[in-house]
């Protein structure tokens, strides 16, 4: 080898080596990282929870809302027919009657 690569060769292996070992990050490092997002990640699955539990009890008060409204459709069904039914006789009894 010749005297100038002799003077040469630490450094390249210096640079080498702080470049190859630079690009590594330690354990601390990416645990913090971690930490960080791990905490945004609970803090969002906690919002969904809360979320999930207030639609389900939409959904609860929607299908109960939904079935008195079919209950009160049949009974309206039921008065109208009991309705129409006395109109009839009304009717009938007017033109029974005699006009004076």
């Amino acid at each position: 080898m010749s005297p100038s690569l002799k003077k040469l060769a630490p450094a390249v292996m210096i640079l080498t080596g702080s470049l190859a070992l630079g690009g590594c990050a330690t354990k601390g490092f990416v645990r913090e990282q971690v930490a960080v997002v791990s905490q945004r990640v609970d803090a969002l699955e906690t919002q969904l929870q809360a979320t999930d539990a207030t639609a389900k009890s939409a959904q609860a008060e929607a299908q109960s809302a939904s079935g008195q409204a079919q209950n009160n459709g049949q009974r309206l069904d039921q008065l109208n027919a009991r309705v129409d039914g006395i109109e009839q006789r009304m009717q009938q009894a007017q033109q029974k009657r005699p006009r004076n």
